[in-house]
């Protein structure tokens, strides 16, 4: 039995030396320092808004009712049915959402993001999108989310999900406590061409040798900027755009409808939307605190 034993502890040490030594024979992956992959998150990296999401977690901790999260789903919806956005309505409600935010605590935020993303979101990624990103980090590159969504929230999916890192909307903070106004606009629409660009020469990329990922025609002006832009289940407006300009199409929705009322997309006022929702339930919390 003792010798039994031995052969058998033998023999692991052997298949242990094997299996190292295999690992070791494959070449290390050179990073590719002038490429990198940009991909939007509400719709193309994960169902529905991230923001939502984050707000659904918030109301399943008591932090604001049932009622508040269903009138923003239901201001998506209609703004989604709307398709389009008045800029006047989008000045209205980021003032609205950093009102509400103001004096919550940077640290705080991320927290409850890293537990609601693994509760709510880690099963809404789309797996297809998921693997694309994969094969950048194979090839040696940087991989990184282009989204309005808060950059705190932005940068736990990218963490989670093995990335480089965000781009995202930047609150302005002051000893770790939002003041309540932003650090620029929301980095939707043209705001996102600009933070890649901006990425590109800090990093020194060279953006044709870029890839950008998108649902959404508003993120046209992100995915003109690069040389390889991909539609990713993709709105009619896009996907139009995309066959015109002979970029590829990918579709991980099997047959589902682009966006359903339930799970709302972030474009603009939705994402703005969803930061009010956040914004009056950590206002509650706030309050109750005091």
């Amino acid at each position: 039995m003792r010798l039994l034993r031995r052969r058998h502890e033998a023999d692991a040490e052997v298949a242990g030396e094997a299996a190292a030594a295999a690992a070791l024979e494959m070449a290390p992956i050179e990073p590719d320092t002038q490429a990198a992959a940009f991909f939007d998150v509400d719709n193309t990296m994960m169902r529905g808004a991230s923001i939502y999401h984050f707000a659904r977690g918030l109301a399943t901790r008591g932090m604001f009712t049932t009622s508040d999260l269903f009138k923003f789903a239901i201001g998506q919806a209609v703004f989604r049915l709307r398709g389009n956005e008045n800029p006047e309505h989008i000045k209205v409600a980021r003032e609205t959402a950093l009102a509400f935010v103001a004096g919550a605590k940077v640290e705080d935020v991320v927290r409850l993001g890293e537990e609601i993303y693994d509760e709510v979101m880690a099963d809404r990624i789309w797996a297809g999108t998921r693997a694309l990103a994969q094969r950048h980090l194979d090839a040696g590159q940087r991989v990184w989310l282009v989204t309005a969504t808060p950059v705190e929230l932005a940068r736990v999916i990218a963490q989670r999900l093995g990335l480089t890192g965000a781009l995202g909307t930047v609150a302005e903070s002051r000893d770790g406590i939002y003041t309540g106004r932003l650090v620029g606009d929301l980095l939707h629409g043209p705001a996102k061409a600009e933070a890649v660009r901006a990425l590109a020469r800090r990093e020194g990329l060279d953006l044709t040798r870029c890839s950008a990922y998108s649902d959404s025609a508003n993120d046209l002006p992100m995915l003109s900027l690069v040389g390889h832009a991909v539609a990713v289940n993709p709105d009619a407006e896009l996907r139009e755009h995309a066959r015109k300009h002979g970029w590829p199409i990918k579709d991980f929705r099997t047959g589902r409808k682009a966006t359903l009322a339930a799970l709302p997309i972030a474009a603009g006022v939705g994402a703005v939307a969803g930061g009010i929702a956040a914004g009056v339930a950590l206002r509650k919390h706030y309050r109750a605190l005091d």
